[in-house]
Parts: structure tokens; sequence; C-alpha cells
């Protein structure tokens, strides 16, 4: 079990806090829904920061990565509508990582998540990975946590230029590994995992930021 699909879309930001009302409405009833509507994506997340870092946490579930290269997807991107022209130039500090879920395990969607972002050291990435895939089992079965999920980004997929993201300043960061850890404990969640990443092969630039859920739709 674990995440709903073999890709994520998992994407960190603030926004213009003049706006912010008017974006969760538009993220809420028209976003979801769009991006639901696409063939291929199958649920959608939105978390609000619960501690310092980026305030909010989008995450899309797709049945696998090549979602991200679909024509209907990219006829998306390029063809935003009136309300979504008016809300990205409002978005700050966008990363916007598209990804394939390496390991997921667990069972439903905590009310808590940490996010984790980092690069592999230079020649341990095949060591992390293994050492990481058999983490995100571990970690699922713990008390206070229901699941948890490693993705590895794709770069090339993620620098396709769009309307979209053209709107938003066409310059997005993008995250290289990101570690999921959710539950329904926050201590739990929040539990600092730096060490365990560290010791396995994860670069010296890391970022832990801690969310809680907002929105959970599911495609129809």
């Amino acid at each position: 079990m674990g995440l709903a699909g073999s890709g994520a879309l998992v994407a960190w930001h603030d926004i213009d806090e003049s706006r912010q009302a008017e974006y969760l409405d538009w993220h809420s009833h028209e976003h979801m829904p769009e991006r639901l509507a696409i063939p291929g994506f199958v649920e959608a997340r939105r978390y609000s920061a619960a501690g310092p870092g980026p305030a909010f946490l989008i995450l899309y579930a797709v049945v696998d990565p090549e979602v991200f290269e679909s024509k209907a997807y990219l006829e998306r991107l390029d063809h935003p509508s009136e309300w979504t022209q008016r809300i990205m130039p409002a978005l700050r500090n966008m990363n916007r990582s598209l990804c394939r879920v390496e390991a997921s395990s667990g069972f439903g969607a905590g009310c808590w998540l940490q996010t984790l972002r980092f690069s592999p050291d230079a020649g341990r990435e095949a060591s992390l990975r293994d050492a990481l895939t058999g983490e995100v089992r571990l970690l699922a079965m713990q008390p206070g946590l229901c699941a948890a999920h490693l993705l590895i980004s794709d770069r090339d997929k993620a620098s396709t230029p769009t309307r979209e993201a053209a709107l938003r300043g066409g310059h997005d960061s993008v995250a290289d590994w990101v570690l999921l850890i959710e539950g329904y404990n926050r201590a739990a969640v929040a539990q600092d995992q730096t060490a365990l990443l560290r010791q396995n092969g994860a670069g010296p630039d890391l970022a832990a930021n801690l969310y809680t859920i907002d929105y959970v739709r599911l495609a129809p």
C-alpha cells in the first residue's frame, strides 16, 4: 500500500498574505478538481505549515511519472484559467518537484506530515536508496505514524517551460530526494531524522518542515 500511484508531484510555496483567502478558495474549488480531471491523477492533498518553512505543501499522486509528460497535463499547464492567471503571480518561493515513488509503505493519510528535502552524496546514491527503502517500511509501523514515502525527482520533467511556470516567474526550485513521514501523533511525525539521513549518505543541505493537512480530494 502507501501512495496511490508510482508518481507524485510535491510542491512547497508561500503566498502573498493579501491573497491567501482567495488562494485557498481557488485551490479547493478549481485547481484540485481541474488536476484530478486529468487522466492519471488520482489524489490531491493540501497542507499548511505547522512551524518554520514554506506556508503550503501540495501533493498530487499520479498512476506513474509519465503522466507529467502527457498531452492532457501539458495542455492544461499551457492554458491556465482566468482565475489561475490571477493567482499564479502571487505564489512565492515555489519548489515544484515531479517525482517517481521509489518506496512507499503504510495506510491512509495522517493529520501530520514531515517533509525532508535532501540530495545524496556523490557515489552514495545506491546505498542511500537501499537504506531508506528499508527505513520507509519501518517508519510506517512505528507508534504515532501511519505511512512513509521516498520520492526521487526528475529535473528534466520539472524544467519543461509552460505558461503556468512563466506566470510564477519561471524560476521554480526542485528538490532532488524527498522523504515524507506522516501520522496521527505530532511528536512522532516531527522526530528529527537528520542523523538517519546523513549517516546513510545524504548531503549536508537538508530541509525539514512540519505540516498539517487541510484538504484531501480523490479523482472522481
